[in-house]
């Protein structure tokens, strides 16, 4: 089983407003709107790519109520802990003339210190009958960012992988608790390592980095694709994926589709590098949908051979 937690988990709406210009009146063309949140997104796509998946967090008010409606009506199956504060809403608007997208996220609910233990006991139950658990996305307010290293810490205490998605505090909570794998954004990767990246010798020096923070595994991705720095046996190898072009619909959860697909393969027993050629094809299939976490498996499949993989460096010993 592969468990997914969501601790900020939304209501997420998407509008496509064709040449939007802020200030102006529009009209939307399209719209939808589904439980999102890093999380929720990522257990998704693994439910579209077949794979048995729980998503667990945290919901609340009329919005939470939204939330496990939106999720059951998918067939995903959910585990949340209920708190009394309102699960949030997001809005994202694309402009479809452009290309250009724009989101606008609220913060989240208060959570009691007795809610996020409450949380906690639960992760630990699912997480006895779990292989993998993807943590991701951000953290309401009143979440200490330490909280993401006490769910890596336990998790990795019963023997389950922790694959990450996140930034800032909680980011860096977690790779002190060492990580199975991370896979920030460029952004997000600069912030964790305290470095610019402006060309390839950056981004390895980042990889290197985010490893060196305490990640077993590292990845970071980009609108192309990723880079990525692997353990295979006993050598750490660094790898550049590149997917091939396709003209976006919405990149609105394009991570996320990412991450569903590293997991999916990695949980399958796939190999380091074919982990990686699967998440650059998910996330570059998933542009090509309206909606976060949507992606076509047979699309996926199609894409495979075409996503570039190149071994960046030569083998080298673990030490």
């Amino acid at each position: 089983m592969i468990l997914t937690v969501t601790l900020n988990a939304a209501i997420d709406r998407t509008v496509a407003v064709p040449s939007f210009r802020q200030g102006n009146r529009h009209r939307a063309v399209e719209a939808t709107t589904v439980a999102g949140g890093k999380g929720v997104n990522v257990a998704r796509a693994l439910k579209l790519l077949g794979r048995p998946v729980i998503a667990t967090g945290l919901a609340g008010g009329p919005t939470g109520a939204r939330l496990m409606e939106h999720l059951a009506e998918e067939s995903i199956l959910t585990d949340f802990t209920s708190i009394a504060g309102e699960s949030r809403t997001n809005l994202a608007v694309i402009d479809p003339t452009s290309g250009e997208q724009t989101e606008i996220n609220e913060r989240g609910p208060e959570v009691t210190a007795t809610e996020l233990e409450r949380f906690l006991e639960k992760l630990v139950y699912l997480g006895r009958g779990a292989r993998i658990c993807v943590i991701a996305g951000s953290l309401p307010p009143s979440v200490p960012a330490s909280f993401c290293g006490r769910m890596v810490t336990e998790l990795k205490s019963l023997g389950v992988e922790t694959v990450l998605d996140a930034e800032g505090e909680p980011l860096e909570a977690a790779l002190r608790a060492a990580p199975a794998a991370v896979a920030p954004n460029v952004s997000e990767a600069e912030e964790a390592v305290g470095q610019e990246f402006n060309d390839r010798d950056d981004l390895l020096s980042g990889l290197r980095g985010l490893v060196e923070l305490g990640a077993n595994e590292a990845m970071i991705t980009g609108a192309e694709g990723c880079v990525a720095s692997t353990v295979e046996g006993s050598q750490r190898r660094t790898y550049e994926v590149t997917a091939p072009e396709l003209e976006p619909v919405a990149a609105v959860g394009s991570g996320d589709a990412f991450l569903a697909g590293y997991v999916a393969a990695r949980y399958d027993g796939a190999t380091p590098r074919d982990c990686l050629r699967t998440a650059v094809a998910c996330g570059a299939e998933s542009t090509q949908h309206f909606g976060a976490g949507t992606i076509d498996p047979d699309e996926v499949e199609r894409i495979v051979p075409e996503v570039k993989v190149s071994e960046l460096q030569l083998s080298a010993a673990i030490g």
